[in-house]
């Protein structure tokens, strides 16, 4: 008689899959599965990190010695970071003590990160300070000249308000009085020029504004200005020009006005054509009244 049949047993360490751990596929592909996911989350959390890493906000407060902060202002500075690079350089110029080094090329790099950001008036008064507190540095002469730049930059156009043109001319007359050693004090001398012919722009237009509408005394206060303020300048022959026109004039007929202008004109310029065609002069005559500079006008 056969024996009866017992029921099959399972051995308990089989898998759902009916095979023994780790000598299946199935076992194998779940563990494959389960470290790829455990390799992206680690993937994932250093990304996370490293974004905001990169997005954090500057903060001064990070660097704890002075030089530090200067480091990373400099590198901000030159990554085109200029908004940190600034906050870097203002707290280095208010914390620093006044015989630091460091404090000089602070100001000089806070001015420098300020215009990046169109900052000018900013940076001028960074500028300023700096050739104001450290006149004997090697960046009080640069910082004049820079000062100068960005005051002339300000004022756009001759018939604005002249106030940034008088700091301009300030800050250049400063630089050519106090280092006329300086390599940049030609740099400041010829700023100074180009300031006088906007000078004498400004104040000859306002006199052509008076010459067109026919009032001519005040006109010819303007052109005298012209000529007795910035008698080197191009708009000095022109206002005595007009002038020498006005004078003519029929109802005005100050005929000796005029005389005594064409002979500083033919003093100065005893060759130009305009003038001796205003004088009314015969070229071969015009050396007569030569080496005469321009009054200051009547």
């Amino acid at each position: 008689m056969p024996a009866p049949s017992t029921p099959l047993q399972l051995d308990p360490r089989l898998s759902d899959a009916g095979h023994l751990p780790g000598s299946g596929r199935s076992v194998a592909v779940g563990e494959r599965r389960g470290g790829g996911r455990r390799r992206i989350v680690v993937c994932l959390g250093l990304l996370a990190v490293a974004v905001s890493a990169c997005f954090r906000p500057f903060n001064v407060r990070d660097y704890p010695t002075s030089v530090a902060l200067f480091e990373a202002g400099m590198a901000k500075f030159e990554a085109k970071k200029f908004g940190d690079a600034a906050s870097a350089f203002e707290r280095l110029t208010l914390d620093l003590p006044a015989r630091d080094t460091l404090l000089p090329k602070a100001q000089w790099y806070l001015g420098l990160a300020r215009l990046k950001r169109s900052e000018r008036l900013l940076a001028a008064q960074a500028f300023i300070k700096l050739s104001e507190t450290f006149p004997d540095d090697s960046l009080a002469d640069d910082a004049l000249l820079k000062s100068g730049q960005v005051y002339v930059e300000l004022w756009k156009t001759p018939s604005l308000d002249p106030q940034y043109g008088l700091l301009a001319q300030s800050q250049f007359r400063l630089l050519v009085g106090v280092y006329p050693n300086s390599p940049l004090a030609d740099s400041g001398a010829k700023a100074l020029k180009d300031l006088d012919e906007r000078f004498a722009a400004k104040d000859y237009d306002t006199g052509m504004h008076y010459y067109r509408r026919k009032a001519f005394d005040s006109a010819i206060l303007y052109f005298k200005d012209v000529v007795k303020n910035w008698p080197e300048s191009e708009r000095a022959k022109q206002a005595m020009l007009r002038m020498v026109e006005v004078y003519r004039l029929p109802f005005m007929n100050y005929e000796d006005d005029a005389r005594e202008v064409c002979q500083a004109l033919l003093g100065a310029y005893p060759e130009d054509t305009g003038v001796l065609a205003a004088c009314k002069i015969d070229p071969v005559d015009s050396t007569a009244t030569a080496g005469r500079r321009p009054p200051a006008g009547r």
